[in-house]
């Protein structure tokens, strides 16, 4: 068997059998340091500059070995990409004859219990739900894989989805009369027979934390586990070792509750009656708050006499309705898992009011319609160190942003990697040469009133010089709607805005224009690759510091208080250069890639933190005169043109 310093060679597997494949001494460390970490059953952090081919890195020593491998993906459109087009290209290239599979979570496949449920009383749902539960009947039939993705004639976030697909709560499991036929099911079994299984971080933490029933038995034989987009770790594994209870899950066990009563109980009126009553107490609790989305401290709203007063009513009509439920047990296999639903909730509810637990924010979130109340555990160090430990087997955490000020102790620290190898592996890009970075010159303090139009007028100028062409990121939604609305005005260039359509569609439309403007927050931050003169330009609003209202934030600088730490330093510089590092990661994307990157925030220069900043964004060629980066966007422009 070839080494893997031989598949990387000038005249390697790699090299025959791809197109274009040229040997990158960066890929081949991390290669060969992942080799290392599966035969070694050790832990390896590694970022791995953009363009490294990092993908290939981890999947060539995985496909080489004899070992079964899960490699977890920060997002489905990474899973797929990463399924579709990488995986095949590596096993071909290798000749490898080992079965993969590519698993999603439950609420991606259609559940045909639901579907016959709801398919036969449709009464509950509005016209438009209805068209679209006629789409899905008609694919259904014809579906192998029973994989929602396949269906593009309904949106990503369609309102029939809830009713025909299923969750941890309302699934029959083995009880289920169309179980045989589960498309989740045979989805898990081609997964636990594969040797290399591409999950999403959220899938491997609802495993892992043993929240999904049916997924527990995926992780225990994996001897390698690899984390793509590995950044995201700690904010997602919080989520999953902690507890959450929405009025949204109350509401959706009063409406599958309705159902049974009118399809199967129809003697049994009391299960409507106390199912619509608590759906109404439930409501009565987000009516508390206002109406725009919030975020708030669980703990203090604990204290306040008129949230205890409706705890208490929601407390009250579960009990009702669990006596009412519990009456029928054992007359219908829906109702028995309603019975079991409500059983949790009331479990759950009593942990989100318990306000002496140590160690965790209690924290809620408003919807338009729903109460989301939070337990979350300040850290993940021990649990995630504890539940390495055994059985020994290879672990690699790989992302382009996972080092602040040139050390990786910021992520070891919380994930509690203490003994990991730790590797970095430079990009292969000439920054230098590809791209300049602009702080400008007489910026005023952000927080400053002027500095909308400071931003308006640096964001015309940038949109003339590159014809359009550019993202301009935001760390708030008020900013990015403010400026959507001043160059509505001033501008011919299509104006692309984040929110008013999805994500995909979003860059879609950008990618078929030659001359629009994106604007976006939180999600064009990462996760974006466009490449060449689709994208020459990248403008940020400010330094993305997390917003230090947010509940959980101020729990985790509390702790860190208490424990003599300096929170700032600590917490929100790390978690804010990560996340610049992410935006300033979507302009170049190639080797022939060329770009400005402008950050209007003076706090880079007159701040001594600045430089930790810096230091940790690419190499670029640095300017603090605006007029420099534009002449660097014109000559990009006459190029092209002459190409």
């Amino acid at each position: 068997m070839p080494t893997i310093k031989q598949l990387f060679a000038k005249n390697g597997l790699l090299s025959e059998a791809i197109d274009g494949f040229a040997p990158r001494q960066a890929q081949t460390d991390m290669a060969v340091a992942v080799e290392k970490s599966i035969k070694q059953k050790s832990a390896l952090v590694v970022e791995a500059g953009t363009g490294t081919g990092k993908t290939f890195a981890y999947l060539v020593p995985a496909l080489n070995s004899n070992k079964k491998t899960i490699i977890s993906t920060g997002t489905k459109n990474l899973q797929e990409q990463l399924f579709h087009r990488d995986l095949p290209v590596v096993r071909k290239a290798l000749g490898s004859y080992k079965k993969v599979a590519l698993l999603k979570g439950r609420v991606n496949y259609l559940c045909i219990h639901r579907l016959n449920q709801h398919g036969s009383h449709s009464n509950l749902m509005d016209k438009d739900t209805l068209a679209q539960l006629g789409e899905v009947k008609d694919w259904s039939l014809t579906t192998k894989s029973g994989d929602m993705g396949e269906l593009t004639r309904i949106p990503e976030d369609a309102k029939v989805l809830p009713f025909v697909t299923s969750t941890v709560d309302n699934c029959l499991g083995k009880e289920c009369p169309a179980y045989e036929d589960c498309y989740m099911v045979q989805a898990r079994a081609k997964a636990l027979a594969a040797d290399l299984v591409v999950v999403n971080h959220h899938l491997f933490f609802a495993d892992m934390a043993l929240k999904d029933t049916g997924f527990g038995e995926l992780i225990p034989d994996a001897d390698l586990i690899v984390f793509d987009e590995a950044h995201q770790i700690p904010d997602i594994a919080s989520q999953y070792f902690g507890d959450t209870l929405s009025t949204r899950q109350i509401h959706d066990m009063c409406r599958d509750t309705e159902i049974v009563y009118r399809t199967v109980l129809k003697d049994a009126q009391q299960l409507s009656k106390m199912a619509d009553k608590l759906k109404a107490v439930s409501a009565d609790l987000r009516i508390i708050y206002p109406e725009q989305a919030q975020k708030g401290n669980w703990r203090e709203e604990l204290a306040r006499d008129e949230v205890l007063a409706q705890i208490a009513r929601v407390e009250d009509a579960l009990q009702q309705f669990y006596d009412v439920v519990k009456l029928h047990l054992g007359r219908d296999k829906d109702l028995d898992s309603i019975l079991e639903r409500c059983i949790q909730i009331k479990a759950t509810l009593k942990i989100l009011t318990d306000t002496e637990r140590k160690g965790v924010s209690l924290w809620y979130e408003t919807t338009h319609r729903h109460l989301v109340i939070n337990l979350t555990p300040l850290s993940i160090a021990k649990k995630f160190a504890e539940f390495m430990a055994e059985p020994k087997r290879g672990w690699v955490f790989t992302s382009a942003t996972l080092m602040v000020d040139g050390g990786f102790n910021h992520f070891t620290r919380r994930m509690g990697l203490n003994t990991a190898d730790t590797l970095l592996v430079g990009s292969p890009f000439d920054y230098p040469r590809q791209a300049m970075l602009c702080v400008p010159r007489f910026l005023p303090e952000p927080s400053d009133r002027r500095m909308k139009d400071v931003l308006f007028d640096i964001a015309l100028k940038l949109i003339q010089s590159s014809r359009g062409r550019c993202f301009l990121l935001f760390t708030s939604h008020a900013m990015l709607r403010q400026l959507a609305a001043m160059l509505e005005d001033k501008i011919d260039n299509p104006i692309l805005v984040q929110g008013s359509t999805s994500k995909r569609a979003l860059l879609n439309q950008y990618l078929s224009s030659d001359n629009a403007v994106l604007l976006g927050t939180g999600a064009f931050w990462e996760g974006v690759d466009v490449r060449g003169s689709d994208l020459t330009c990248v403008m940020i609003d400010k330094i993305p510091f997390a917003s230090p209202d947010d509940p959980l934030l101020q729990a985790r600088i509390d702790d860190c208080r208490k424990a003599g730490g300096n929170p700032f330093g600590q917490i929100q510089i790390p978690q804010a250069v990560i996340a610049l590092k992410q935006g300033a990661g979507r302009l170049i994307r190639d080797s022939q890639d060329k770009g400005v990157l402008v950050i209007c925030d003076n706090r880079l220069v007159t701040r001594d933190y600045g430089k930790i900043f810096v230091s940790s964004l690419p190499p670029m060629r640095r300017t603090r005169t605006l007029s420099h980066a534009l002449d660097f966007l014109e000559a990009i422009h006459q190029q092209d043109s002459t190409h």
